[in-house]
């Protein structure tokens, strides 16, 4: 019951829905109860006394007591949906928070198709218990507490042999749960798998057709696919052993119940309508025993689903989530011997990271794939924490900034682009959503996106597809460009922000940046030069360190990797590049 513990702060709340909902199945049992004293009752002291002139009384309240138990059973159904109901939309806002707010290290490895298996599958499993499971559970309890009180009172000898045999269905239903809950956990985990692949073929489908890599992707699906037909066979294969043997000791109760009770009946010492009720009764014990495989399957269901949750919402978020607002940032950054690394790797990303960035300075970021370009930038997102060495922003430890507040200061422009299932005005004031119209149309000015967005049919207002379909690369991260500048952020980090354009395009989005990036403090990730060399001063990165550092002219009279990448891109445009100005492009 550990993991209903844990998730108790999401069902208790709504425990008024859940003890009504108790009170109306307690007198629900009880009236069940009666049936059979009222059919021991008509047998004994109507049948076999000859007072038949009771019959039709006894009728009507057979059709009164049915009408009533209808009506409690509907307050009693409905009132466990609400509960359960209630309580998973809580669990599944929280869920969904706790997404929202996990360090940016989580989704490393967190797979989409399992995340979204355990806010739908589990949660939904769990809800199954909470509002049918649970109700079922009570039930058998009471049931078989008043059926027996019942029997007890008739008859105890015949109530002893018949309840005889329970202790070992009490053996064999302690196993079956033994063995069907890990089972349950294999499915879950399966079928979250499962999903990964689904989720990942669709996101993916260009790359798949573009390699014709459709009958390998189908593979990989029947792989998964085949690992989860073969978790549910298996589960099957635990019900079929013990659900007949709980069956079968369920049997032999009545076994039991009709030769001895017969036996009372013929030596005189049981009235033959208590026998019938005796029999009636032992099936409302029998019955919620044969139904408490279904019980168990439900609670292991629940259990297993809850586990996968729990383990979501354990997770650690983001530290330092404070209320206060930042009021303003200016921009300083300075790093001292900054080390981060990824989890257990032995060669950190950035080892012993150095400089001073004063307020409005721009900075270049060079180097091979891998350098730590980009982790830098994330470390002043606080994206991530560095294992060593210090950052500090505006002279005070980045640690003592709330991350989510000081994001609201900092404008980032992803090398991958990514754009929401929405208009085009609203993926660029995602991060004002109250922003005017007219800084909305500026922001697309500067990022050189608005005169695209006016060829379109229904301009700003066009829907976007999924991760902005429809649009091209270049156009996508034109648009991310404007989201960025919208903000109006102290802080601008590009990484690689112009990559996905044509060289004419990059050289208007960097005039138009000229003046975005005065009294900004900007970091520009390129590994194009034209990108950086207007930079106030350039950090050449390799292997984690800073390998070259100075402004555009310094590192062109040094020998290494920027001059290398200069002379590679640059030998013949340096004077196509000065034509175009003094045309006015």
């Amino acid at each position: 019951m550990e993991t209903f513990r844990k998730l108790k702060a999401f069902y208790w709340p709504y425990k008024r829905y859940f003890l009504w909902s108790v009170v109306t199945l307690i007198i629900l049992t009880g009236m069940t109860v009666i049936y059979p004293m009222v059919l021991q009752y008509t047998i004994d002291d109507v049948i076999l006394k000859g007072k038949y002139d009771k019959v039709p009384l006894l009728a009507l309240a057979f059709v009164v007591l049915m009408t009533v138990k209808g009506g409690f059973t509907f307050i009693n159904q409905y009132l466990g949906d609400l509960f359960g109901v209630s309580a998973v939309y809580r669990l599944r806002k929280a869920l969904y928070e706790k997404l929202q707010f996990l360090p940016f290290g989580y989704y490393d490895n967190a797979k989409t198709g399992d995340l979204m298996s355990r806010l739908t599958a589990d949660v939904e499993g769990f809800r199954f218990f909470l509002s049918f499971g649970f109700a079922q559970l009570i039930n058998f309890v009471f049931l078989i507490g008043f059926s027996l009180m019942v029997m007890f009172y008739y008859s105890v000898p015949l109530a002893f042999v018949t309840l005889g045999v329970l202790p070992f269905l009490g053996i064999v239903v302690y196993r079956f749960d033994k063995a069907v809950h890990p089972a349950f956990q294999a499915i879950r985990k399966s079928m979250g798998d499962l999903n990964t692949k689904v989720q990942e073929n669709v996101s993916g489908m260009q790359t798949v057709k573009s390699l014709s890599r459709e009958d390998f992707e189908i593979g990989k699906f029947m792989s998964s696919n085949k690992n989860y037909k073969d978790k549910q066979i298996f589960t099957a294969g635990i019900w079929a052993k013990y659900f007949p043997l709980m069956e079968l000791i369920g049997n032999l109760c009545v076994v039991f119940l009709l030769s001895y009770g017969g036996y009372l009946v013929i030596q005189g010492k049981l009235m033959p309508g208590e026998l019938v009720a005796f029999f009636s009764l032992v099936w409302y014990i029998i019955g919620p025993i044969m139904g408490l495989g279904f019980i168990i399957n439900t609670f292991s269901q629940s259990k297993a689903s809850g586990e996968r949750l729990v383990e979501l919402l354990d997770q650690p978020g983001e530290l330092n989530h404070q209320s206060e607002a930042i009021e303003s940032i200016e921009g300083d950054i300075e790093f001292k011997g900054v080390t981060h690394r990824y989890g257990a790797e032995e060669d950190p990303p950035l080892e012993e990271i150095s400089f001073h960035v004063k307020k409005g300075q721009i900075i270049g970021l060079m180097g091979a794939t891998g350098s730590g370009k980009t982790t830098l930038t994330q470390l002043i997102s606080r994206f991530y924490e560095s294992q060593a060495g210090e950052i500090l922003i505006d002279g005070k430890p980045i640690s003592t900034f709330d991350p989510i507040k000081l994001r609201q200061h900092i404008g980032v422009v992803f090398q991958e682009s990514f754009l929401f299932s929405s208009t085009i005005k609203d993926n660029i004031s995602y991060g004002d959503p109250n922003a005017e119209m007219d800084r909305i149309i500026a922001a697309a000015k500067q990022a050189q996106a608005h005169d695209f967005i006016m060829e379109l049919p229904q301009r700003y207002e066009t829907q976007l597809g999924e991760r902005g379909l429809g649009l091209s690369g270049g156009q996508k991260q034109r648009i991310s460009i404007a989201r960025a500048l919208l903000v109006n952020p102290s802080i601008l980090l590009l990484d690689d922000a112009t990559s996905a354009v044509d060289m004419e395009t990059e050289f208007k989005i960097q005039q138009a940046f000229q003046e975005v990036m005065k009294d900004r403090t900007t970091f520009i990730i390129a590994h194009r030069i034209s990108s950086l060399k207007h930079a106030d001063e350039i950090l050449v990165l390799e292997n984690g360190r800073i390998a070259a550092r100075g402004t555009h002219e310094q590192l062109l009279e040094q020998e290494g990797m920027y001059k290398r990448t200069y002379e590679f891109q640059y030998k013949d445009r340096e004077a196509l590049q000065a034509k175009r100005v003094s045309a006015g492009y």
